[in-house]
């Protein structure tokens, strides 16, 4: 009897790979970020990247990092974790988790505590130090929205299109 694969993925490695793999599709020249939602029977529900809004040109806006707010990207880029939730294939992300690269700023947050999600697994807190990063964990304490830092199994995992033909 043959036994089964023993270095397959585990769900956490699962869907911060899916969050990473979305982040891929952000046309942003300095900050590429993914989000997945996975529901408690971990189904993916919702994924999204950072971008600017629908109907608006990823060429005729600024990308820039600093400068006026106008002539920079802060105003008109959409985070991942709200495309995440607006993309969601259902509207009660109740219980679910949502899987980002970076720890949501407080808008995100909001978007994140309203829509139910109750556990964020996250890569990179390297923004703790913000008044934003401090904002989001305030609400996430008192709303009791669970967050924990990512922790993979394997360094690192090759999608090779090649292999699959």
């Amino acid at each position: 009897m043959t036994e089964k694969r023993k270095d397959y993925l585990s769900w956490d490695e699962y869907f911060m790979a899916v969050a990473l793999l979305s982040g891929l599709r952000s046309k942003d020249p300095s900050t590429q970020v993914g989000a997945c939602v996975a529901n408690p029977q971990n189904k993916i529900v919702g994924v999204g990247y950072n971008g600017f809004p629908w109907g608006c040109s990823d060429d005729d806006l600024p990308w820039a990092r600093e400068g006026d707010l106008l002539d920079t990207k802060y105003p008109y880029v959409c985070h991942a974790e709200l495309n995440a939730v607006l993309n969601s294939i259902t509207f009660d992300l109740r219980d679910c988790r949502i899987y980002v690269a970076l720890f949501p700023c407080n808008e995100c947050t909001k978007v994140i505590i309203q829509a139910g999600i109750r556990e964020i697994i996250y890569m990179s807190d390297k923004y703790k130090d913000t008044e934003s990063v401090r904002a989001s964990k305030i609400m996430l304490e008192k709303s009791n929205t669970h967050y924990r830092p990512f922790v993979p199994e394997r360094n690192s995992i090759l999608l090779n299109f090649q292999d699959q033909k």
